[in-house]
């Protein structure tokens, strides 16, 4: 009987649960977080996010035809990804920006490696973090060209600058709910915690990795003058923890190695925020753990993976 299956990419284990319907499970634990944007920004934020899913589409529909290998845009991956840029950025990030990143995520974080289940990285923020440091050299990425509505009323420094330069912060009740300023996931940390735990109920995440990145960021800032709720509360490691360092394909699938990966994550969040401009900390932290992971499987492996050993060639 053949196994046309045993020929398809990783992972192998039959876990009863549908890619497609996996995907649509995190679209929809997105939704709160998503319309939490909407409202704040309006029609702005429903720009960059139909722009970044459009180009996300687009670039896998070129990437696929190139290689001439059978267009997958139904398992909703590449449309996943596009939310998540467009969530990533800042309701007054260049919609070139949105596109650029898109096309760096898709092309080269996941069809260039082979594809779904092969990259190294979380696609989304492999490219938020390119087009980052480009910006830096390239100023069209920088900020908004294209205004689909006027979102200068609610411009403001976001809270983790606010930290930096010792300006008021706003109350934590209020980074709970909702405060407008910085990401368009950075909106609501309530939104993003109602959707996390709806993809651990859905047993799609593993608690122990939201909960050893946020519990190591909450110790390791305890001996800084920084209130460790708000720490946690602000900016994107909320988002990070949930969504970006759960990735099923860059992060560990044993227990100890999703702790001992979380922690790695915590640390290094913390090392950013304090040593760092106050911007793309959490997505970096997540990006070099997520190169150290097959490190991290190989030394918290059950035995049993492991490979058999011989004092002695047999035979």
């Amino acid at each position: 009987m053949s196994e046309p299956n045993l020929n398809m990419a990783s992972p192998h284990l039959d876990s009863g649960i549908k890619l497609e319907s996996a995907m649509r499970d995190i679209m929809l634990a997105l939704v709160p977080v998503t319309l939490t944007s909407i409202y704040f920004y309006g029609a702005q934020a429903i720009f960059l996010i139909l722009v970044s899913i459009t180009s996300s589409v687009l670039t896998e529909i070129v990437a696929k035809k190139l290689k001439s290998e059978q267009i997958t845009i139904q398992d909703g991956s590449a449309v996943l990804i596009g939310l998540f840029i467009g969530l990533l950025l800042s309701p007054f990030s260049s919609v070139w920006r949105a596109v650029f990143a898109s096309v760096i995520a898709i092309g080269i974080a996941k069809e260039l490696v082979g594809g779904l289940g092969w990259n190294y990285f979380n696609p989304a923020l492999f490219g938020y973090v390119i087009t980052l440091i480009l910006a830096r050299f390239f100023p069209f990425l920088a900020s908004s060209d294209i205004k689909i509505t006027s979102v200068d009323g609610i411009s403001q420094a976001t809270p983790l600058t606010m930290i930096q330069t010792q300006m008021d912060p706003p109350a934590i009740w209020e980074l709970l709910l909702a405060y407008p300023g910085g990401a368009l996931s950075e909106t609501s940390a309530l939104a993003v915690i109602l959707g996390g735990v709806y993809l651990i109920y859905q047993k799609h995440i593993n608690w122990r990795i939201p909960v050893s990145i946020l519990a190591t960021s909450f110790l390791l800032v305890l001996p800084f003058d920084v209130n460790p709720v708000y720490f946690i509360l602000s900016g994107g490691l909320i988002m990070g923890a949930f969504f970006m360092a759960t990735d099923w394909v860059t992060s560990p699938v044993n227990n100890k190695g999703m702790i001992i990966y979380g922690i790695g994550i915590g640390v290094l969040i913390v090392m950013f925020r304090m040593l760092l401009p106050p911007t793309g900390g959490v997505a970096l932290a997540i990006l070099i753990m997520n190169v150290l992971v097959p490190q991290i499987e190989n030394v918290t492996k059950h035995p049993s993976l492991a490979e058999p050993k011989f004092d002695k060639f047999p035979g």
